[in-house]
């Protein structure tokens, strides 16, 4: 049947006209009520006894290497249905961005609610600790304020994981420099995850369905606990893998390419040498893209995007039967962004490009009912935005912005640019978004620079950085850089 809107029978905080009208007064106390037992709470200080203090639970989810290519984003090929339902009852973010095109600088930054140049983490082979040991990861906040803390599937960058966050998960960390190794050769896992994989029957085998099991054992477990459960999916990351059921949604020849698709990755003419990385580091690995091949290969992509779409549903399945909606914040995004084929290129790595850090956020807060922003916004403000809703004091030393002003409001005044950066052959580029536009450089411009009008250009195929005509655009977007942290190399601390 139809869902009954929270708000016919608990008030929410997000109900509709709440926050508008008399957030001043009453937001606190209703960001408490909404989450466990308001008929208690209220019996309690009918009594004259203190009020325990209800929580949210929190499902926080990551993909690995997902573009917000899904249905409720306006794609009208990729089979999303259960992440469809999911934006349908939340708020979908539809300029969010990663603070890094890579992995562990990326999770780094939005488990720590610090910009990269801040934790100094610009690779997958360094862990944050070493640097900042003071530095309180946001599940080990959750699990420092009364929370079970539950971790299956990759948050952090494998075992570059905060062992102390979490009650039950975890990765051992046994490297204690800090410093990961890479086993194996290079090249056999390079051609391992040049292709795709075709998983037998449903994918019970594959990691991704044996974490979404994970996670509905914990959600039964833990039902009557106030939970931060963290699920970490790996696909559609290199090789994308899926059941064969999910390849036969889709026909390559029904798949268009990018206009500016290319068999081989370089940078246009007029675009910085350092915009685009010349050899592949996922896929198509020193061979060129024939317009089949890319097809066959976005068709695999489609197709584990559906397979993690299909884990997402039976947790949120499971999420439903045991009762826990109206008491859970269900928070859903990627780790970065991800070429396929656009300027040549497949993968994610270096890449200033608004395909390189745009990602899909989906939050749901019991009670709120679907509302779209167009803000830019940052992953790291993802910290900030859960200990607020929790009703938990907020962090110290965090650098993103909660994004509650806008789940009250999704067209609320926000001045808030998203800030990306990426560290490429020894130079730092910088990128910031702003509603309209997209700028980026290299060492401060002195190793070019790009900026693109993506209301007109959404495909950032005409560089207009060195156009005359748009040079107060490039000073305005060049100082807001300057609100973002600067970089201290591990040599200068």
């Amino acid at each position: 049947g139809g869902e009954l809107p929270l708000r016919a029978a608990v008030k929410s905080p997000f109900a509709e006209g709440g926050f508008r009208g008399i957030f001043p007064l009453l937001a606190g106390a209703l960001l408490l009520l909404a989450a466990h037992g308001v008929a208690h709470a209220q019996d309690a200080t009918a009594q004259g006894a203190p009020a325990a203090k209800p929580k949210y639970n929190v499902l926080f989810i990551v993909s690995d290497d997902l573009r917000p290519e899904l249905g409720a984003y306006g794609n009208p090929i990729v089979q999303t249905p259960n992440l469809d339902r999911l934006a349908a009852r939340g708020m979908r973010f539809d300029r969010a961005y990663a603070q890094y095109p890579l992995c562990n600088p990326s999770r780094t930054s939005f488990l720590t609610g610090r910009y990269p140049t801040t934790t100094g983490v610009m690779d997958n082979l360094v862990w944050y600790g070493k640097a900042h040991p003071d530095f309180v990861t946001l599940p080990r906040y959750f699990r420092d304020h009364g929370y079970v803390t539950l971790e299956t599937g990759k948050i952090f960058h494998h075992d570059l994981d905060d062992t102390d966050a979490w009650t039950e998960g975890g990765e051992p960390r046994h490297i204690t420099s800090g410093q990961r190794k890479l086993g194996g050769d290079p090249r056999a896992r390079a051609a391992h995850s040049d292709r795709y994989v075709v998983l037998d029957g449903d994918g019970e085998s594959n990691e991704d369905y044996v974490h979404a099991t994970q996670a509905i054992e914990y959600l039964k477990r833990y039902r009557d606990r106030p939970f931060f459960l963290a699920l970490g999916l790996s696909r559609p990351h290199s090789p994308p893998a899926a059941p064969k059921k999910f390849y036969d949604l889709y026909d390559p020849a029904k798949i268009p390419l990018p206009p500016d698709f290319a068999p081989t990755p370089a940078p246009p003419p007029g675009f910085p040498e350092l915009s685009v990385r010349r050899r592949n580091a996922d896929l198509f690995i020193g061979r060129e893209a024939t317009p089949r091949e890319a097809r066959e290969m976005i068709r695999a992509y489609y197709a584990a995007t559906s397979f993690v779409d299909e884990q997402v549903g039976r947790v949120l399945d499971e999420l439903d039967r045991l009762g826990l909606r109206d008491h859970t914040i269900v928070v859903f995004f990627g780790d970065h962004g991800y070429h396929l084929g656009e300027k040549g290129k497949w993968s994610k790595a270096y890449s200033l490009f608004e395909v390189g850090l745009r990602v899909p956020l989906l939050v749901a807060v019991p009670g709120v009912k679907g509302e779209v922003t167009t803000h830019p916004v940052e992953l790291l403000d993802l910290y900030p935005t859960l200990a607020e809703l929790c009703g938990l004091p907020r962090p110290a030393g965090l650098e993103g912005h909660s994004l509650v002003p806008l789940l009250r409001d999704p067209d609320a005044g926000w001045d808030h640019p998203a800030f990306s950066v990426t560290l490429f052959q020894g130079k730092l580029g910088r990128s910031v978004r702003t509603d309209r536009w997209h700028y980026a450089e290299w060492d401060e411009g002195r190793a070019g620079a790009m900026l693109f009008d993506e209301t007109a250009d959404p495909h950032e195929m005409r560089n207009l950085a060195d156009d005359a005509a748009d040079s107060a655009v490039v000073r305005r977007m060049k100082g807001l850089l300057k609100q973002l942290p600067p970089w201290i190399r591990a040599d200068e601390r």
